[in-house]
């Protein structure tokens, strides 16, 4: 745990400090696109954040390598270097689609050579343990395609939801945690080395998306672009692909009988994993949606619009802040709910927590659509919006307030339409934007002899 532990710092702590040189890079190479309909930032933002997360994947794998027990995972396995050879490709491509705005299918096309680079040195799904059925052995075409389309549905959903500050690199994160003890409780716990990979990557993830994530909320200086959401959403599924595809179930020992009944035992998180619809639940949802709106519509699949979750949230009403929290716990709770399930399936209190966990949530994402009277003994614990008083005096200086901003804004147009602008200057500069000016020409028409 140590290990893994300082290999998490060092990645972290590579990611931080290169973030800010990067962002100065991305200032001077012009990566700051102008701000689209669909952002809801109001000033350029350079991009290309992912440069400094995928020096600092290379930082945590390097000090990896050079550690006493994760030195095995190297030797052991071809694992980490088919990732590093998939991410440097789709960092590549990011990146160049952070600066030029690469078409929509060439990324895609993209996204399908680094799986499959992947893939070639031995990053694939060799099986899959199906229900009622034990271990099903794949072909190679078959674990092929497989491999490719969860690397490509994860990158995609990942890249969909980056849509706020912070947003992307913190779910990732929480997935990323949730699924770092879900992988170290097979290597350590059943002592499966096959496992030892996918715990390495989880950690990795964790530390790019921490050193990041100062950067990177609310307001952010720096975003991580394609460059850096593909990157996280391939290290992501890449952890997924070497756990549930490479670790035979029935090597946990869950039961002496039979293999079929230790997959069946195993089915709760194999196959959430599988897809992976507990570790990215609240991306495939979105992308899911986002794929069915656009084509309902008429419109391409990769067409950007503003109807992702994360905007449905600020429509509502919510904050920056409070809508980039609400994904937060609604992620946590998908992904930790689904961990404390394949520790103890069987307990209710894990189902019931679950269900009171999200009640709650409910409530916080519904919360702007009511505004409670507050008793006027505890307006003095509440946020000022929520005092009837206050309110009653919002209310009612509403109406003069908008007054006063027509009238001063049909002053200010009456003052452009009068103030003369000379010929061939292209704006208003110093002389002609005095406001004495036509008092003084009047004078002079009135009452000179000039």
């Amino acid at each position: 745990m140590r290990e893994y532990l300082l290999t998490l710092c060092i990645t972290a702590a590579v990611t931080y400090l290169l973030t800010g040189p990067v962002r100065k890079f991305a200032i001077v190479a012009g990566a700051m696109p102008e701000i689209r309909a669909r952002d809801v930032h109001r000033e350029p933002t350079p991009r290309l954040g992912g440069i400094a997360m995928f020096f600092g994947l290379c930082a945590g794998l390097l000090v990896a390598d050079h550690l006493t027990n994760l030195n095995q995972v190297f030797e052991k396995s071809n694992e980490p270097r088919a990732l590093l050879s998939g991410a440097a490709l789709i960092w590549l491509i990011g990146v160049l689609d952070d600066k030029f705005e690469i078409d929509a299918l060439i990324k895609l096309g993209g996204q399908m050579i680094a799986a499959g680079v992947m893939v070639m040195q031995g990053l694939t799904i060799l099986w899959l343990p199906v229900p009622g059925a034990g271990n099903v052995a794949l072909t190679q075409w078959q674990g092929t395609l497989l491999t490719v389309a969860l690397v490509v549905i994860t990158i995609n959903a990942v890249n969909f939801v980056d849509g706020l500050d912070g947003l992307a690199s913190g779910m990732v994160c929480i997935a990323a945690a949730a699924f770092f003890l879900y992988a170290y409780r097979i290597w350590y716990s059943y002592g499966i080395e096959a496992a030892a990979p996918a715990t390495l990557f989880s950690a990795i993830l964790m530390g790019m998306c921490i050193g990041f994530l100062p950067h990177n909320m609310h307001p952010a200086r720096i975003f991580m672009g394609d460059s850096g959401s593909m990157l996280i959403g391939l290290v992501l599924a890449a952890g997924a692909i070497s756990i549930t595809g490479q670790v035979d179930p029935d090597a946990l020992k869950l039961f002496a009988g039979s293999e079929k009944a230790a997959v069946h035992q195993t089915v709760p998180v194999y196959i959430p994993l599988l897809l992976p619809l507990t570790i990215i639940a609240i991306p495939a949802a979105d992308l899911v949606l986002a794929i069915v709106r656009r084509t309902w519509r008429g419109q391409s699949p990769f067409a950007a619009d503003r109807g992702h979750l994360h905007h449905r949230l600020l429509e509502i009403g919510h904050s920056h802040s409070r809508a980039v929290l609400i994904m937060y716990f609604w992620s946590a709770l998908i992904a930790f709910g689904a961990l404390a399930y394949s520790v103890n399936s069987a307990s209710m209190w894990i189902v019931l927590g679950i269900v009171i966990l999200s009640a709650i949530g409910l409530v916080l994402l519904l919360l702007p659509r009511f505004t409670p009277r507050t008793p006027r003994w505890a307006e003095a614990f509440v946020p000022p919006r929520y005092r009837r008083r206050r309110a009653a005096r919002i209310a009612a200086s509403a109406p003069l307030r908008e007054t006063a901003v027509e009238a001063a804004h049909t002053a200010d147009e009456d003052a452009e339409a009068r103030t003369p602008v000379a010929a061939g200057v292209a704006g208003v500069n110093g002389a002609t934007a005095l406001g004495a000016r036509p008092r003084f020409l009047d004078r002079r028409k009135a009452g000179t002899s000039r």
